[in-house]
């Protein structure tokens, strides 16, 4: 008993090691990690935090399941949060369900709270949306705002799933929370740019500019219309462009990275 507290007292300067070398040199840390791969369930954490850092995500999932399993083995609460990686990273590498799977295992455990299991409720959802169960999605979505309120990207999908599910005046309600959160967040401008505004607010600027300009809402008498040279083209309807998102501009804290939005346009548009 003895001999194994001492082996873990000199593994946890290791541990950290690694972990901090994961952000700066993640080829580094994955060697590292792999030389002592038989060790804590840490370093198997490390492993996953280097891989992803090469945008091996995949990789990256199965090594922060490894690192839940040993967790659990061990009696260690942290394999929830484990677990809560390991359904990210598959969410990055695109694989909605095995993110699923890993999520239900965090959530399952009891032991995540405040942020942290409010963003499992809200991955959980993306990959309810990417496998079709919107209404589980819904669901999730709202335990999520219940628990990490002040994550724009939770009232951003809440927003467009409303949005997609005819429930504009949430939408509205939802997509301004973000904005209020993340206003020069693209995603959240695209979103607002998609939901309809209601009509007492699309009337009301026109009927000003009418009576201002005396029936033209925008053009003062006087004043020809502007032309448009044969060859230019209308702009394209917002509403056509499809959200690009890099799957590692959202880093979380304690290095849980990864908020994906590769793989959150698929699930905020659920195609």
């Amino acid at each position: 008993m003895l001999l194994t507290l001492l082996l873990a007292q000199a593994l946890a300067p290791a541990e950290q090691a690694c972990l901090a070398q994961a952000r700066r040199d993640p080829a580094r840390a994955e060697q590292v990690a792999r030389n002592a791969i038989g060790g804590s369930a840490r370093m198997r954490q490390c492993l996953g935090l280097a891989l992803v850092g090469q945008d091996r995500f995949a990789d990256a999932a199965a090594a922060f399941a490894e690192a839940a399993r040993a967790a659990e083995l061990a009696k260690d609460e942290a394999a929830a949060d484990y677990w809560a990686q390991s359904g990210n990273a598959w969410l990055a590498a695109g694989e909605a369900a095995k993110a699923r799977t890993a999520l239900d295992a965090a959530l399952a455990a009891g032991t995540l709270t405040d942020l942290q299991r409010g963003e499992a409720y809200l991955d959980r959802a993306r990959a309810l949306v990417a496998t079709g169960d919107v209404k589980a999605a819904r669901t999730d979505l709202d335990q999520a705002l219940m628990n990490a309120a002040d994550d724009p990207l939770a009232w951003l999908l809440s927003a467009t799933l409303a949005r997609r599910g005819g429930d504009l005046t949430r939408a509205r309600a939802d997509i301004a929370q973000a904005l209020r959160r993340s206003p020069d967040d693209a995603s959240v401008q695209l979103e607002a740019g998609n939901t309809p505004r209601s009509r007492a607010t699309r009337t009301r600027p026109r009927r000003r500019g009418a009576r201002r300009y005396g029936g033209h809402p925008t053009r003062p008498p006087g004043v020809p219309p502007p032309t448009r040279s044969s060859n230019s083209r209308p702009r394209r309807l917002r509403s056509e462009i499809s959200a690009h998102h890099d799957p590692r501009h959202r880093s979380r804290r304690d290095d849980r990275l990864l908020r994906t939005a590769g793989a959150e346009g698929g699930a905020a548009d659920g195609e």
